[in-house]
């Protein structure tokens, strides 16, 4: 499944090589650091199926996040995704996106109040995440990606808020009736250039409930509209810096600038081939070709990601799990090679964090993963591995402070002004 498209980022160094020479006492300190400080993640996929009696995140199932990882890794909050793919703009596409994005809440619900009410609680404010946090358990939070499910009548939208949803993103990838979608780029068709009538009024009804605005997704006209829209500020909840990676998933200074005036905040997002597509390619490459091998001993062909579409529910679950069950294998066969392309890491990662703060300022700048949705990097696989994104950061010499801003202060910053323009 491979997306080509060109990166101008090099990454300053390697982990293997900083981990090395790193001394015991910086070793301590990040982790002291990373004790304190809370660790919030704003993008977290999520799959029903793994929100049952028998199967759930009490469990270390081979997913990216579950609870096991995040008490291993020192996670404390993770935003759980109520996503719906784009379909048809029809009645019937309408009802079941809406059906979808109601279970996915009822999961994270059931998560929270019957499988595991004493590990993991549901936060809809800031205090609410300092509260549960300093109990000892982990934190859920609730965010939309695609307004899609909301469908043609605005007072979803407060349904969505009252089930404990705090920000959401207006399309994903396809326009959307509310917003144009930034795979508009690629084939330069647009539905709405920009946002439709409806999504503005969705825009203005997020402001009134308290809402935060998401713009990962959406295209950069419709942000523009957003921006100028809205009376409160704005999140990109899982994006980078497209000066360093050219993808239309990524933000360019222009709308960074945007960002910056309106007083929100990047979630900067540890996915491969928004950091340095160049050398994500090259690994995936290489990755592909031993793919090929074990998806074939299963009776099963690689199917790249343009061809996805045509693949049935079934088909496609079929193959994401025989995926997900060869790449332990060819982890651990890479790990004993010599010759594979190095593959995106947490240094890359943080070569992004470090233009954001360059460009913007730190407190408009915050981590993300895309966990479960295709995000995880060499070095923060998974969220048992999030020590190693403080640690980087302790190694390029952030302050304990600027890695609190980083980590969760601005998101829970710009949540907090959301909520004050609400009450307004």
């Amino acid at each position: 499944m491979l997306t080509i498209m060109s990166c101008k980022n090099d990454s300053k160094s390697t982990n293997t090589d900083d981990a090395a020479q790193d001394s015991i006492a910086l070793i301590e300190r990040a982790k002291a650091i990373h004790e304190r400080v809370i660790t919030l993640d704003t993008h977290c996929d999520i799959n029903i199926k793994n929100f049952t009696d028998s199967i759930n995140y009490t469990q270390n199932l081979d997913n990216q996040v579950n609870l096991p990882k995040m008490k291993t890794g020192g996670l404390d909050v993770a935003w759980f995704i109520v996503y719906t793919g784009q379909d048809t703009l029809t009645d019937e596409g309408y009802k079941n996106a809406y059906d979808n994005a109601i279970s996915k809440f009822d999961a994270i619900h059931k998560l929270c109040k019957d499988i595991a009410p004493n590990d993991i609680e549901l936060a809809t404010t800031s205090s609410d995440v300092r509260r549960i946090v300093k109990s000892g358990k982990k934190v859920a939070m609730i965010g939309i990606e695609n307004g899609y499910p909301v469908g043609k009548d605005i007072k979803n939208v407060e349904k969505f808020y009252n089930l404990g949803a705090r920000y959401m993103s207006l399309a994903h990838n396809g326009h959307s009736q509310l917003s144009d979608s930034n795979t508009g780029e690629e084939d330069g068709v647009w539905l709405h250039n920009g946002l439709s009538d409806l999504g503005k009024e969705v825009i203005v009804e997020m402001n009134r409930l308290g809402m935060m605005i998401d713009v990962s997704h959406p295209s950069k006209d419709a942000m523009k509209q957003m921006v100028e829209l809205s009376k409160a500020p704005i999140i990109a909840s899982h994006s980078s810096a497209r000066a360093l990676c050219d993808h239309s998933r990524n933000l360019d200074d222009e709308q960074l600038g945007w960002i910056v005036k309106n007083g929100g905040v990047v979630q900067t997002v540890a996915f491969s081939s928004y950091l340095n597509t160049e050398k994500h390619e090259k690994r995936a490459e290489f990755e592909k070709e031993l793919a090929i091998k074990h998806l074939d001993s299963m009776g099963l062909k690689w199917v790249d990601r343009k061809d996805m579409k045509a693949l049935t529910t079934e088909a496609r679950e079929t193959y994401f799990n025989a995926l997900s069950k060869i790449r332990p294998l060819i982890k651990d066969k890479i790990s004993k090679m010599k010759d594979a392309p190095p593959a995106v890491n947490v240094s890359d990662f943080v070569d992004h964090i470090d233009y954001l703060v360059e460009t913007m300022g730190i407190e408009h700048v915050g981590i993300s993963s895309d966990f479960d949705g295709g995000g995880g990097i060499e070095g923060w696989s998974d969220a048992s591995e999030t020590f190693n994104v403080t640690l980087e950061l302790v190694r390029r010499g952030y302050t304990e402070e600027e890695i609190e801003m980083l980590w969760s202060g601005n998101l829970l910053r710009v949540l907090d002004e959301v909520e004050a323009v609400a009450k307004k």
